[in-house]
């Protein structure tokens, strides 16, 4: 059978044994129906919202409000998507309950990622919400450096550091606009993962985005019982505690193609497991009939983090264990990864400005494994240039990478071998484990010393170009 698997910007058309399984994300296992009326069942959610009081008894005349909203990583920009669909029900909500306009303010939950560009922002929001308040300096993003707009809440119960956005802790009313998608870290975005990593600091990110969390048995696979994930949910729930008020979560459970199946407002304690409930039957998909020994799937040039994401080698192997820790349970324990990507060096340095000093410094002076790094994050995150290109220059935080070759250590734990096809550089593969072949079938063949002469394959096309799902076993 010929398989087409993403590569560079285009595609590599692969030919692969009759016996191969395949997997599309809506496509093999159909997604369940999306929302008809998607206006009127957001609006329904919003007036009535689970375990707390709904806007128009929380606003009153001289309260000040923020509206939280996640970036462009997450969420869609359809017309109808959830965020151009819930904010401006919002906005009205605030409004009739005697908000002023003025004291409404929008803030990018971009955390550690780069901050928004103008032109992002209004994609996202749509033009009615972005005419209307970027013009007044009401729309901004979250500088998780900016000291004058931070508050050090100290250690949570858990002994997470909590350092959070101080006009969201300042605020009367704190909306928190989020999408319960699946995702390698800790079952779902949204809920409180939305506060626990969107509007902190990287000393809060780094209690829970490390090895110490990222490499336990808890973590892979996936599941939103993980102690990453009861690190978010006691973040979240200590800021409350701190601010004295709890974050009116708006939640929209997505399908493959960032459209609303089901609405859930209200207090996240109470909210966030119920539309877990109903994410599940998108996510976890019951499927496999046999454990797999050689999982393959193609990388995009650009994807998810931004251009570069599959071509710069940090994120490569990232985005490899991200796949090893939504599908560990359909695969051997020997398994063998087959990835096509271009690899060419191309670190996106302007982006991504941490990451070439970090992957030098793993290529010596005894840093064996990605873990032996984990020491250098206070350095990185100290250095000016680094968090001058953060805040001034759409750059990545310094500690993003520091998350990132956590997660990517995930697929040299539960995999014999990972190999790259295509790769124009591949030296930079290689210097980060991986090892590399010429074509599929060049690798395949290598592989069987892992697997044996009769592997159980399983292709993933559209890995990385659509919202992806935990797949499991058909009698789990």
């Amino acid at each position: 059978m010929q398989i087409n698997f993403e590569y560079g910007q285009g595609f590599m058309t692969v030919e692969l044994p009759d016996t191969t399984d395949v997997y599309i994300p809506g496509e093999t296992v159909p997604d369940p129906p999306y929302l008809g009326n998607i206006y009127e069942e957001t609006l329904k959610s919003i007036l009535n919202p689970i375990g707390m009081q709904p806007l128009s008894k929380l606003a009153k005349p001289g309260r000040k409000a923020v509206i939280v909203f996640p970036d462009k990583v997450k969420g869609g920009f359809q017309p109808t998507s959830h965020r151009k669909t819930s904010i401006p029900i919002i906005v009205d909500e605030l409004l009739k309950a005697g908000v002023e306009k003025k004291d409404i303010k929008l803030i990018c939950s971009n955390g550690l990622h780069r901050k928004n560009t103008k032109e992002e922002i209004k994609s996202i929001l749509g033009e009615e919400i972005f005419n209307e308040f970027w013009p007044t300096h009401q729309i901004v993003n979250h500088d998780s450096e900016d000291w004058d707009n931070l508050i050090d809440l100290g250690y949570d119960e858990m002994g997470n550091r909590v350092i959070m956005n101080r006009e969201v802790y300042d605020a009367d009313i704190a909306v928190m606009i989020g999408h319960a998608l699946g995702n390698p870290y800790g079952g779902y975005s949204g809920g409180y993962k939305h506060c626990a990593t969107g509007i902190t600091h990287w000393k809060s990110i780094a209690s829970h985005h490390i090895p110490g969390v990222m490499h336990k048995n808890d973590f892979t696979p996936v599941s939103s019982h993980s102690e990453m994930r009861k690190r978010f949910d006691s973040i979240g729930m200590y800021m409350e505690k701190c601010m004295g008020k709890k974050f009116f979560i708006c939640d929209a459970v997505l399908d493959t193609y960032a459209r609303q199946i089901a609405i859930f407002s209200g207090y996240g304690g109470d909210m966030q497991a119920l539309s877990w409930e109903v994410a599940d039957q998108r996510t976890y998909i019951k499927w496999a009939t046999k454990k797999y020994d050689i999982v393959m799937f193609g990388m995009p040039q650009a994807f998810h983090y931004g251009n570069g994401h599959g071509t710069n080698p940090i994120l490569m192997l990232q985005a490899i264990s991200a796949n090893i820790i939504r599908h560990k349970r359909v695969l051997s324990d020997n398994c063998v990864v087959i990835c096509s990507s271009l690899c060419n060096g191309y670190f996106h340095d302007e982006e991504f400005p941490s990451y070439r000093p970090l992957f030098d410094l793993f290529q010596k002076d005894y840093h064996n494994t990605l873990p032996d790094l984990e020491k250098y994050g206070e350095y990185f995150c100290s250095n000016e240039e680094f968090i001058k290109k953060y805040r001034f220059n759409y750059g990545y935080h310094p500690y993003h990478a520091f998350s990132m070759i956590s997660c990517g250590h995930v697929a040299e734990m539960h995999c014999s071998a990972i190999y790259i096809v295509g790769a124009i550089e591949p030296g930079f593969a290689r210097a980060m484990g991986m090892k590399t072949r010429a074509t599929f079938a060049e690798a395949l063949r290598d592989a069987k010393k892992y697997v044996g002469d009769d592997p159980k394959i399983l292709a993933l096309p559209k890995a990385f170009t659509t919202a992806a799902v935990h797949l499991a076993m058909a009698d789990e």
